[in-house]
């Protein structure tokens, strides 16, 4: 429970580093870009897209809260950036949610395949495939579990190859981010763990 806290509270000062305020814009950025020319719509129910690599970054580099915070305010100025459909929370919601999960799991951790395929599978399992899912369902009065398997399926196939991105983006990250001075709490919290 105290690691928890810890955790919490160490995110929420990453705040207060202009810094990180600097390369979460970067990242938002770089994220509105890549929602408008790298996504591929199947169908009406499945998208899949790179706009989701800066979250993982922030995630990864300043934990749950900012993650979390990050990926709801990311959310909303996408969608009055570009409309996809109506508004609904609950999508706001799962990556929100998304983002404690991958920084609970990712911040102040060694980077891992292994730690990123469980933070992959989990947010795969419980947003992607639970809550999307019902949401879609709510929204446009389709059956649940007409539209899981579909969803399903994509998710098992897109597992390991967003796994490897996630990897190969948060590994270059690791390498960049300290020689261009962006993260102060997480990397040296890092730095004196693999030490």
């Amino acid at each position: 429970m105290k690691k928890i806290k810890q955790l919490f509270s160490d995110s929420l000062h990453e705040f207060t580093v202009t810094k990180n305020l600097v390369l979460c814009g970067l990242m938002a950025a770089i994220a509105i870009v890549l929602s408008m020319v790298a996504s591929i719509s199947i169908g009406p129910y499945v998208k899949i897209g790179f706009s989701g690599i800066p979250n993982r970054i922030v995630e990864f580099l300043f934990g749950p809260v900012v993650g979390c915070i990050f990926g709801g305010a990311l959310d909303l100025l996408k969608f009055m950036i570009k409309p996809d459909g109506p508004f609904f929370f609950g999508f706001t919601f799962n990556v929100m949610l998304a983002g404690l999960i991958y920084g609970c799991l990712l911040y102040h951790k060694p980077l891992s395949i292994k730690r990123i395929v469980i933070a992959e599978f989990l947010v795969k399992l419980i947003v992607n495939c639970g809550l999307n899912t019902l949401w879609i369902s709510m929204l446009y009065g389709k059956a649940f579990f007409v539209l899981l398997p579909m969803r399903l399926l994509k998710n098992v196939i897109m597992l390991p190859i967003d796994s490897a991105i996630v990897f190969f983006a948060l590994s270059l990250t690791k390498q960049t981010v300290g020689r261009l001075g962006f993260s102060l709490i997480s990397a040296k919290k890092l730095s004196a763990k693999e030490s």
